[in-house]
């Protein structure tokens, strides 16, 4: 099984062993335990869904505790399905940080960060207008379509908007460090979110 669920702490940097120094985000990656198995036969396609998060029973319903509670897991605000991953995986068997490798490489997906309403040139890089003495042009996004034909903006047309808030993967992500005891990831770069948000992490290769 190479694929976990994980919430991002945060950023920092750490020396390797060459005396290079390597910034990297720290993720607390499981334990995750697996609440349900998806077979072909059954249920039309494969995947293993895993548990993250554990919390008090009140901020759950009945249907959702019924249904850990036959998987022998404790509480857990978080339930995703990776498809293609189950592998030998069992219902009640857990996910740890110990099935990835330093080295390997990742790509993990999350929601980044929302900013909110943004014009062109924050949303799409548009190059801004002129500045000089007059100009009111500079910050808008200047003509978008024809007048006579056809009469119409055409679907697609990059404009102002929500800007972020979106389901981001980042791949090809390199493991650093491995700590098992903490249940800490340590993988170079940056990942899509906010620190205490949750991402999926899955083998990328």
């Amino acid at each position: 099984m190479s694929a976990i669920l994980a919430k991002k702490l945060g950023m920092t940097q750490v020396f390797q062993k060459d005396g290079s120094l390597a910034r990297v985000t720290v993720l607390e990656a499981g334990p995750c335990p697996v609440t349900a198995i998806r077979t072909a036969e059954r249920d039309g396609y494969e995947a293993v869904q895993l548990a993250f998060g554990v919390t008090k029973e009140k901020h759950l319903s009945k249907p959702e505790l019924g249904h850990l509670k036959k998987a022998d897991a404790p509480p857990m605000r978080t339930l995703v399905e990776f498809r293609d991953e189950a592998g030998e995986l069992q219902v009640g068997e857990t996910v740890t940080v110990e099935a990835f490798e330093v080295g390997a490489h990742v790509k993990i997906a999350g929601t980044s960060k929302g900013k909110g309403f943004q014009g062109t040139i924050k949303r799409h890089n548009f190059a801004s207008g002129p500045k000089s003495h007059g100009s009111h042009n500079v910050r808008a996004p200047g003509s978008i379509g024809a007048s006579a034909t056809p009469s119409r903006v055409f679907k697609g047309i990059r404009g102002p908007g929500q800007m972020g808030n979106k389901r981001v993967t980042q791949k090809g992500l390199e493991i650093v460090d491995v700590q098992a005891a903490k249940n800490l990831l340590l993988v170079r770069g940056s990942v899509p979110g906010p620190s205490g948000s949750i991402v999926e992490v899955r083998s990328d290769g």
